[in-house]
């Protein structure tokens, strides 16, 4: 079973943007007026390919097999026995094979929301003599205690570590990181620069 984790955020004003884009391109091609317009477009085909490559593309993805990091120019897969530790600061660093270490670029871990994070765990201060609020079952507070100042790439860095030793106990043997080049981040790199080009020359 596949598990994808991007970044909502990212990914959302990333389609947005791509909308945005379209209008503008459809808008610019029928009052097509000279190099003005073509300035636009390659100014659009630039700030677009920005955005495809740094918010659309980064996916961290569980696999049966491995574990997939596509960044924004190469995609690395590590099998699962392969994988050796897992620490989690701004980014989940992936260290594995002899030394080798993977940077997942989603989700990442802000400093903002670390902060929230701790904030939710620490105990709420009670004001006044009477409590007002709800007091929380057995359950309820174990559940909070294991959230406490825990974000979502910390428990995403968890998931990987548990992978691995899953994977590991069912006896199953490490093997090499299989790396790609990221052919569509270059080819909208390179329609981004054939873009400039034009405008240029038409000047």
């Amino acid at each position: 079973m596949k598990q994808s984790y991007r970044s909502r955020f990212a990914f959302v004003l990333g389609w947005v943007w791509v909308a945005f884009t379209a209008l503008n391109v459809f808008d610019l091609i029928v009052r097509y007026n000279g190099k003005p317009a073509l300035v636009a477009l390659a100014v659009l085909a630039v700030l677009t390919a920005l955005v495809y490559v740094v918010a659309l593309r980064p996916v961290t993805r569980f696999t049966e097999d491995a574990l997939v990091g596509r960044n924004p120019l190469r995609t690395t897969a590590v099998p699962w026995a392969s994988v050796e530790e897992v620490t989690v600061s701004h980014s989940i660093n992936v260290r594995h094979g002899a030394g080798e270490l993977l940077r997942l670029w989603t989700p990442v871990s802000s400093a903002r929301e670390r902060a929230r994070a701790r904030r939710r765990g620490a105990a709420q201060p009670q004001r006044g003599r009477f409590r007002t609020e709800p007091t929380l079952t057995k359950g309820e507070q174990n559940a909070a205690d294991a959230l406490a100042g825990r974000t979502h790439a910390d428990w995403v860095g968890e998931q990987i570590t548990e992978r691995a030793e899953t994977a590991r106990h069912r006896g199953k043997e490490p093997g090499p990181a299989r790396v790609s080049w990221a052919y569509d981040s270059f080819a909208a790199i390179v329609l981004a620069v054939v873009m400039v080009v034009v405008a240029v020359a038409a000047g």
